[in-house]
């Protein structure tokens, strides 16, 4: 693969390991540079294993990687200030097109494969360096992680990068041969995956380090895919083509039965893991690397050098930095108040300025969600605590710490607001319609007003590809200034997550309702999750503390009979925004029935009216395409390059 040639192979692999990690996590010298004679040291494999760590920053926190999991679903569209790489993927009409130089997907396989051979270097000179097993299966794991993202993404992928299948490859190669999809799991992850789990400890070596248990979790999540692939209900085409048949000569439900006794076995043997009291405290930033989080790109707040870019300083919007909260940020800061009621044009103010809260933080506008996840998915906004611990329903003051003053302000009705005060809020259903100004109107962005009520309001089928609700669990956190606005512009220097004990929970669930059986049915686990997702602590519409325990009846209404679409509706409300969304709709083959339209307002302020768009996404689409680069920078002829392309693009 000339993508995978010498200068990548060797270059970046060796030289990535200079990114050594955070400090916080991973504690090694670093070097200025890296050589394969230095590889062929210990010291360089176990070095090599710190920058696989490292490589969860390429993609978790990317915002384009967002745009690649989320937008084209049911759960998001693109925003007013988007440009191709979010309207390409969303696929609505004639805005955008899907195709091989569509760059947010080509950065899966750009990013991932460098680091598969370093894991193959690991695997196969660690042995003779001594190094423990326990510290190979580390390298296995990522391995096996890297290869299920890919083979999720596009079909079957390359196993051989120029040395043999799953070697360790030093020299340049300009040819490539994709494998099938039963060979990409059977021959490289789920060996890799066993043997982890076999010989990875059940404590993490270092923080945020991999486990047993962070094995099972893809294990079972493995195994539930390729079940899912194998019975194939919608019939998708898949790619290189081949029969639906598992080398091992097990049937579908044979993986979903695998899938569930992991899931539990991981559910009954914890480890250091454990679910947190409620969805509050899995997110809010003050809690982050809590006990819920099982695997995350970390990232330090104390060291320029090991976060790889300056925690106070300007962010880049690429990776390693964490930025995705950004692309689904609207333009808050164009939010006006007034320095007096009669509101003359030198009184007026932005009284919420760009802060680095968890609410606030730095405005992109490439991504909004619709309206049928505010109305439909989250329907429950008083029970269920998930909507309020996803999502920004209320923008509150804060000129005080924009050298304002602590002053009294007037807003909507020209009635007084203190700092803290809400300035803007998303109300949680459409019993009320606001009066809405023509354009942007008094208060800078269209919203509306309703009597007595000083804060400005959208109801949900007002919200727009302009204003609509932010972000709040992935939001920015820091204590860098905790008496000013902070630093909202740098990249986040939160972990951001990636794998979630929760998630045993609803694979061995999902597993239930395809057939497989245990101690525990679909509606049982599925009742943890929404248990806990009754019980709240913080209110953060009202930005105060709030205990209720809601459980019983939240479990009162869950229904009798778990359909894998209830199963998909509570993974969006509990892990909306994660990067999760598109890879559930293509393993349960729903994406169409789920995203074919979808509701949401202009790009214009005051724009509140409910457009339907429409997307024409078909079965080819459930892979994405081979990147161009890739095709175009490898030796082969012109009906081979088409050949190793996915067919439809």
């Amino acid at each position: 693969m000339k993508n995978l040639n010498k200068r990548i192979i060797i270059a970046s692999v060796f030289l990535s390991l200079t990114f050594t990690g955070c400090n916080e996590i991973l504690d090694e010298q670093p070097r200025a540079t890296y050589t394969v004679d230095f590889f062929n040291t210990e010291d360089g494999i176990r070095q090599g294993v710190t920058a696989l760590y490292r490589h969860m920053r390429t993609l978790y926190g990317n915002g384009y990687f967002m745009s690649n999991c989320q937008n084209g679903t049911d759960e998001t569209t693109w925003g007013q200030s988007a440009d191709g790489n979010f309207k390409d993927l969303d696929m609505t009409g004639n805005v955008g097109s899907l195709n091989p130089s569509t760059f947010p997907p080509s950065m899966i396989w750009g990013s991932v494969f460098p680091y598969i051979n370093t894991a193959n270097g690991i695997i196969e000179k660690g042995p003779s360096f001594g190094i423990a097993e326990s510290l190979v299966s580390e390298a296995r794991f990522f391995r096996a992680f890297d290869y299920f993202l890919l083979v999720q993404t596009y079909g079957g992928v390359p196993l051989n990068l120029g040395s043999g299948e799953l070697a360790f490859n030093t020299s340049a190669v300009t040819t490539s041969t994709r494998n099938t999809v039963p060979e990409v799991y059977t021959k490289a992850i789920f060996p890799d995956l066993l043997k982890a789990i076999d010989n990875l400890p059940a404590q993490p070596r270092v923080t945020g380090g991999v486990t047993k248990n962070v094995a099972r979790l893809f294990l079972a999540k493995a195994y539930l895919t390729y079940g899912w692939w194998l019975q194939n209900p919608n019939s998708i085409p898949t790619y290189p083509e081949t029969p639906r048949t598992d080398p091992a000569g097990h049937d579908a439900q044979w993986y979903f039965q695998q899938a569930y006794d992991i899931a539990l076995a991981g559910i009954n043997n914890p480890g250091p893991y454990s679910l947190q009291p409620t969805f509050y405290d899995v997110n809010v930033g003050s809690n982050d690397r809590n006990s819920e989080c099982m695997l995350y790109a970390d990232h330090t707040s104390t060291s320029t050098y090991y976060n790889e870019s300056d925690p106070t300083g300007f962010g880049s919007g690429w990776s390693p930095d964490n930025f995705a909260a950004w692309m689904q940020t609207w333009n808050y800061t164009n939010l006006k108040s007034s320095k007096t009621a009669s509101w003359g044009s030198s009184d007026i103010v932005s009284s919420v300025q760009r802060a680095a809260t968890q609410s606030l933080g730095r405005p992109w506008v490439r991504m909004a969600p619709t309206i049928g996840v505010i109305k439909n998915t989250f329907a429950d906004k008083t029970l269920d605590s998930r909507y309020d611990g996803t999502f920004v329903s209320t923008y509150r003051g804060n000129w005080e710490k924009a050298g304002l003053g602590n002053i009294t302000l007037y807003n909507a009705n020209s009635l007084p607001v203190q700092p803290g005060g809400a300035i803007l809020s998303f109300l949680n259903d459409d019993s009320q319609t606001p009066t809405y100004p023509t354009g942007a109107g008094q208060n800078g962005v269209g919203a509306g007003t309703l009597p007595g009520r000083a804060d400005w309001v959208v109801a949900p089928n007002g919200i727009s590809r302009m204003v609509y609700p932010g972000l709040w669990k992935i939001g920015t956190y820091s204590t860098l200034d905790p008496t000013g606005l902070g630093y909202p512009n740098a990249g986040l220097t939160r972990p951001f997550n990636v794998a979630k004990f929760s998630e045993f929970y609803f694979i061995a669930a999902e597993a239930a309702v395809k057939g497989a059986s245990g101690t525990m049915s679909a509606r049982d686990l599925i009742n943890v999750i929404r248990a806990r997702a009754g019980k709240w602590k913080f209110n953060n519409a009202q930005n105060a503390p709030m205990i209720a325990d809601n459980s019983a009846a939240m479990i009162a209404a869950t229904p009798s009979t778990i359909t894998v679409d209830y199963i998909l509706a509570e993974r969006s409300r509990e892990y909306y925004g994660e990067f999760y969304r598109w890879y559930d709709l293509i393993r349960t083959q729903k994406w169409e029935q789920y995203a074919a339209s979808y509701q949401i307002g202009g790009v214009n302020y005051g724009d509140h009216t409910p457009t339907t768009f429409n997307r024409n996404i078909q079965k080819f689409h459930y892979l994405r395409p081979i990147p161009q680069g890739q095709l175009d920078n490898m030796s082969l002829s012109a009906a081979e390059k088409a050949k190793y392309q996915n067919p439809g693009y």
